[in-house]
């Protein structure tokens, strides 16, 4: 393919999604992968239409609808890939989705980026180069410490994880064997669960660490990936029964949630055992 060189102003001449320069330079969004930053780039662009549209909600606020479907289609990524790009964003509080059911798309709210930041940052300027060096001087990356308020470990320490390659062949490999699109459509209630547990799946399988925390004890980390690699639909359905059935308060649902997990293959049938023998003994008349 040979393409041809713009000359003087012609690269003017056509249109883009515009992604907030904030979206790269502010550390608030350091976390964001560069497709969920292309993504919300796109959401922006596509909240001029809905106010052409008159889609506000009673409160004024914009809405816009883009399915799992459009994403795909923009980005040409799979289907668990748009949703998680959607979710990453929802866990930056740069979109709200509000789920409307009975098969309708959901309203997604695309939140104001700038929210907290200096006007200087974030607003175009008369003269972009002069604009450019005066947000890069506003906006130098402070070094980080390691956060662990948010997602404390067992040892209080950050968990190092293998490259975006490496987790992307996980996601792709549990999306298939754990049959995600069908635990979607048989718990259509436990979505956010199904892909929470996706994500844990993810991140325990392509962690560095030699030993990993399973319920109090330390346990050899390929042990315990070699465990979750043999999970299924099955496993999972089991687990999300067992999440319902719970009543009492958990302190740590990460910690929990793997625990169950990696328990799943030896616990499940002697779970739906005693269940069956329990309600059959609740069933069977009365000696005597």
């Amino acid at each position: 393919m040979m393409l041809d060189y713009f000359y003087g102003q012609s690269g003017e001449l056509f249109s883009y999604f515009r992604i907030p320069k904030a979206l790269f330079q502010d550390c608030r969004f350091r976390q964001l992968s560069t497709d969920a930053r292309t993504l919300y780039g796109i959401l922006l662009d596509r909240m001029s239409l809905s106010v052409k549209n008159g889609w506000l909600d009673e409160q004024g606020r914009v809405y816009i609808i883009y399915t799992v479907r459009e994403v795909q289609e923009s980005l040409c990524c799979a289907e668990h890939k748009a949703v998680k790009l959607f979710r990453e964003l929802e866990d930056m509080d740069l979109i709200e989705r509000k789920r409307r059911g009975l098969g309708r798309p959901s309203l997604i709210y695309v939140k104001d980026f700038s929210s907290g930041l200096p006007k200087a940052q974030v607003q175009n300027c008369p003269n972009s180069n002069s604009c450019a060096a005066e947000s890069a001087i506003l906006v130098q990356p402070k070094p980080q410490a390691n956060k662990t308020d948010k997602n404390k470990t067992e040892r209080n320490d950050p968990d190092p994880i293998y490259s975006g390659g490496i987790r992307e062949q996980l996601e792709d490999y549990f999306y298939q064997v754990l049959e995600v699109d069908l635990l979607l459509r048989l718990c259509p209630d436990d979505e956010d669960t199904i892909y929470q547990i996706v994500d844990l799946l993810v991140d325990t399988c392509s962690t560095k660490r030699k030993m990993l925390r399973i319920a109090g004890d330390d346990k050899p980390t390929e042990v315990v990936r070699s465990r979750l690699k043999k999970l299924n639909a099955d496993h999972i359905r089991f687990v999300l029964d067992s999440l319902a059935e719970n009543t009492a308060p958990v302190r740590n649902m990460k910690q929990y949630l793997l625990a169950m997990l990696y328990n799943a293959p030896t616990t499940m049938n002697l779970y739906y055992q005693n269940k069956t023998n329990h309600d059959f003994a609740r069933g069977s008349p009365k000696a005597g």
